[in-house]
């Protein structure tokens, strides 16, 4: 089952907006998974500057004192913003994953969600709207994002299953369908380098994604190669810095529907995510097509 839903802001004016918009989408496809549910978005950043969105079971203990530790531990000024279960951690991008090294000393317990200069993932078991309202999603601002509510079949319902999944910096990846061949692909990555945290087949996909990309290949050239290398049903929507990505396996029986205006490009798992987006009753909408690329960016 599970549900997507996407939305990249070709409106500058909108941004304020994108949190309150990817929420109302993503508690729409709350029957298609109401295990869990995760946000990815792409905020402001500031030139120079690097995040770490981490995640903890005790935040009580977890985060007090964590960004004077981590500011000694670095010779760098750090700082958190402590939201819920996670926090996101700030400081020069040159030190970011010299941070995300040093803090599995600092606090075994951590999970990084995302790393980056602009991606923060927030992510947890529950109902989406109850997940949503954890973190505030609804007052962020951004110029995309991306969304996923869980119904989990090949893994647990823990957080460490949620979607979106970030195997490299500035990047997420959500999937609704299977992957028939993710264990000998994990096996595979594992071997290149690519750090794999889950036994979920979609962090497979994703880290699959990133070690394209890390050879040479731009998005789009990665997820064309996705339709040969990856076996199985699925559809994609992934996220980076400046881009957004959909593609469906050849036979596309995962449900998909995107909607272009002037101001935005939106997915949804089904067309009823897009009914309150504005401007929607003008907007082109389309089913995309099977084993098809798409992609903009800013």
């Amino acid at each position: 089952m599970c549900g997507i839903v996407g939305l990249f802001l070709k409106d500058k004016a909108l941004e304020p907006q994108l949190g309150a918009l990817l929420t109302d989408m993503l508690i729409t496809m709350t029957d298609r998974g109401p295990d869990s549910a995760g946000i990815a978005i792409y905020s402001d950043y500031s030139e120079g500057n690097g995040k770490l969105t981490v995640q903890s079971d005790n935040p009580e203990s977890a985060y007090p004192g964590l960004d004077s530790q981590l500011s000694e531990a670095l010779n760098a000024e750090v700082s958190i913003r402590v939201l819920d279960t996670h926090a996101v951690l700030e400081t020069a991008v040159e030190k970011t994953a010299q941070a995300r090294s040093i803090l599995t000393t600092l606090r075994p317990g951590l999970r990084v969600m995302s790393a980056g200069e602009s991606i923060e993932i927030f992510k947890e078991v529950g109902l989406p709207k109850n997940v949503a309202d954890r973190f505030e999603i609804a007052k962020m601002s951004g110029s995309h994002g991306i969304g996923h509510t869980r119904m989990a079949t090949e893994s647990a319902v823990t957080t460490e299953g949620a979607h979106p999944f970030s195997t490299g910096p500035d990047q997420c990846l959500v999937h609704n369908g299977s992957l028939s061949n993710h264990n000998s692909l994990r096996r595979k990555l594992i071997r290149e380098g690519v750090q794999i945290e889950s036994l979920n087949d979609t962090e497979v996909g994703a880290a699959y994604l990133t070690w394209k990309m890390q050879n040479g290949a731009t998005l789009g050239e990665a997820l064309t190669s996705s339709l040969e290398d990856l076996d199985g049903f699925f559809t994609f929507v992934v996220g980076t810095k400046d881009g957004f990505g959909v593609v469906r396996d050849p036979i596309a029986c995962k449900p998909a529907v995107m909607a272009e205006t002037d101001q935005y490009v939106a997915f949804g798992s089904e067309y009823r995510a897009l009914v309150n987006l504005p401007g929607i009753e003008d907007a082109k909408v389309w089913e995309p097509e099977p084993a098809t690329v798409y992609f903009w960016n800013h």
